[in-house]
């Protein structure tokens, strides 16, 4: 009876471990202030080149702010309307997803349609971009857990009749300047965390075949590469939000549009192109 070779563990190779060790890795640029104004201005010229889509995308985002805000507001916790619109700001690259098409399609030639564009973006959100959407919504949740910490730890539990009268505690009292110091803090550190891990993976699960991992790891080595205009980036977007929140979410239908095509602009500018 002759005998059978033996199999060592590691020789075991499943499909998708081949398929993944079959899969180049994505190649980061370190990118310059001048690439990021560049993606900008590239941005702003496929906003201008297909307005439509940037207002629809944006009408929606702000309209879910808007909602957020008024649902705080009804169920008497309007000291929630801030940490809450703060929070809201994190799933802006899911809802870009759409932009990131029409960016990519002006590059491609394709034709622009609502059918294709809609089409890819319900697609791709049971894929591995709906993965990274949760990662999103997940650090959204720790944010709003941390606050209503903060919240207990500095300001007991008390309750606020109105958003006035939170504001009017946290602003003029020594426990309320601490909440407030304390939760952007914090607020910063995540926003960061989450900035690192999605300023380029979005666009990339969307562009290329690769894992929801593969894109975060990718997007950190991009913020690695080049952090002070990828820092320099981040605190654009920041600041461009709370300009467009200001006026009830209203400056979203133009910032949204304008910061979601020039972030595609930026991942073609830090990522190399698929080899082949």
């Amino acid at each position: 009876m002759s005998e059978q070779p033996a199999i060592e563990p590691n020789s075991i190779e499943t499909p998708l471990a081949a398929a993944v060790a079959r899969r180049p890795e994505p190649v980061v640029r370190a990118i310059t202030h001048d690439d990021v104004r560049a993606a900008l201005s590239e941005g702003l010229s496929d906003f201008r080149a297909a307005p439509a889509y940037g207002l629809f995308f944006g009408a929606v985002y702000a309209a879910g702010g808007i909602l957020l805000v008024l649902l705080t507001a009804y169920s008497g916790m309007g000291y929630l309307a801030y940490p809450l619109a703060a929070g809201f700001a994190l799933i802006g690259p899911f809802v870009a997803v759409g932009l990131y098409e029409v960016s990519r399609r002006r590059d491609a030639g394709e034709p622009l349609g609502w059918r294709p564009i809609l089409g890819v973006v319900f697609s791709q959100s049971r894929r591995e971009l709906g993965w990274m959407a949760f990662v999103t919504l997940f650090i959204m949740i720790i944010w709003l857990y941390q606050v209503r910490l903060l919240l207990a730890i500095f300001l007991g539990f008390q309750s606020f009749a109105s958003l006035g009268e939170f504001l009017t505690v946290v602003f003029t009292t020594p426990e309320g300047l601490m909440f407030l110091f304390v939760g952007n803090i914090v607020g910063a550190v995540l926003s960061a965390a989450l900035f690192s891990l999605t300023v380029v993976s979005f666009p990339l699960l969307l562009d290329r075949d690769v894992d929801f991992i593969t894109a975060m790891i990718t997007s950190v080595k991009a913020v690695i590469a080049a952090p002070v205009p990828m820092l320099g980036w981040a605190a654009f977007i920041v600041a461009s939000l709370v300009v467009a929140t200001v006026p009830f979410f209203l400056g979203l239908l133009i910032v949204l549009p304008a910061l979601g095509h020039a972030t595609w602009r930026l991942y073609k500018r830090a990522v190399e192109p698929a080899a082949g």
